[in-house]
């Protein structure tokens, strides 16, 4: 398939072209969706091949003898992460979303705190507020325009009311990739304070040349705190297949967590079960190796454009395909340079603030679209700015 296709995706019940006019004021004939995190590129031919032998078959009934589904998890976290898991490890969630509201039902009780690294990905404080716990911002420092972990700050926040803490990793939206060193400092801080560890690593795929993703799994000592998520949904853009990967090693971990789910009687969808034994494969890994390179490209032409603007910078990449841009050099206030993104150069797009502390100058620009699309986004931001060229 050519990543340069650009396939319309207005009136197909799409959230990111069909919502934008009515959340951002972009108009839907004119604008650019560069908000919701999913990509505008169709899967691998061996995901769509899954799904149509599903709709040949014709009938859709309840799934059994999930062991192929198990074992390409099994075998791709093995093959791409260098992690041996086993299969009784694996829960199946309606996407980590759920997933992570899932973690806290099984690990928090109302009250309690759940600590986050700021800015990061909305939709965690969403459900630990819905649920009646307290989001808890220990906000990431900014060294040289990247983001970087301050232990000695967050420890001073703790007052012992915290119960777990949720790990982006790699970071959305910074795209950080954390080193092990950080990570090491992620599992003491966990320990040191009594926490369950929650690492979402659905971006874990999607990593740019010469960054290494390592998951929280392999390091020292954390095992017995541990809940790993992955999915397929963002590294094959399936997200409406609404799956996601649970990974426990802990037995009591696990015990607590199945409990939940049988409590809740949550079971997994099977059209996102076989779309995902499809992906996990050799022909879904050569497909991701080609969109990566296609996304690093991506990368170079946006970062080139933005930071030729006077007073913005797009943060340097090192995985996923949200760009992080800061609007704090303009000089302009949050209201200005949003209304220039979004009525100027009728692009939609995130807003730094929802991501929690230290989000407010910020941006996220999605640029998981054929290049044509983010050369012409580039173009439009340019001219939003021109005045202070």
């Amino acid at each position: 398939m050519s990543f340069d296709e650009i396939i319309d995706r207005r009136d197909t019940h799409c959230a990111k072209w069909d919502k934008m006019e009515a959340l951002y004021g972009v108009p839907r004939d004119e604008g650019i969706a560069m908000w919701v995190a999913d990509m505008d590129f169709r899967p691998p031919q061996v995901v769509q091949q899954a799904v149509r032998d599903m709709t040949d078959h014709g009938i859709y009934g309840y799934f059994g003898d999930d062991s192929k589904y198990l074992n390409a998890i099994q075998w791709w976290m093995k093959t791409r992460h260098n992690w041996e898991i086993d299969p009784s490890w694996i829960f199946t969630t309606h996407g980590l979303v759920n997933g992570t509201a899932m973690c806290v039902d099984a690990y928090t009780n109302a009250g309690d705190g759940v600590v986050l690294f700021t800015p990061v990905y909305h939709a965690f404080a969403k459900v630990i507020n819905a649920a009646g716990r307290k989001v808890v911002e220990c906000e990431l420092a900014m060294t040289d325009g990247r983001y970087e972990m301050d232990f000695d700050a967050w420890d001073a926040q703790m007052t012992g009311a915290e119960k777990m803490v949720i790990l982006c990793s790699p970071h959305n939206p910074g795209g950080r990739v954390w080193t092990r060193e950080e990570l090491q400092g992620v599992a003491d801080f966990a320990k040191r304070h009594d926490l369950v560890l929650v690492s979402d690593e659905i971006h874990h795929d999607l990593v740019m040349p010469g960054n290494t993703h390592i998951p929280m799994a392999h390091i020292e000592g954390i095992k017995d705190r541990l809940v790993m998520m992955t999915a397929t949904t963002k590294t094959f853009n399936i997200a409406g297949s609404h799956s996601g990967n649970v990974i426990i090693e802990d037995p009591d971990l696990r015990a607590k967590f199945g409990a939940r789910m049988m409590a809740l009687g949550l079971s997994a969808n099977s059209f996102g079960l076989f779309m995902a034994t499809a992906a996990y494969s050799p022909e879904g890994a050569a497909w991701v190796d080609d969109l990566v390179a296609y996304l690093d490209g991506n990368r170079q032409v946006f970062d080139k454009a933005v930071n030729a603007i006077p007073g913005l910078k797009s943060m340097k990449l090192e995985a996923t395909y949200l760009a992080w841009v800061d609007f704090a050099g303009t000089g302009m206030t949050r209201d200005e340079f949003t209304r220039r993104v979004q009525e100027d150069a009728k692009i939609a797009v995130n807003h730094g603030p929802t991501f929690g502390k230290g989000g407010d100058s910020f941006l996220r620009f999605n640029i998981a679209t054929p290049r044509a699309q983010v050369q012409e986004a580039c173009a439009r931001l340019a001219k939003a700015f021109g005045d202070l060229q």
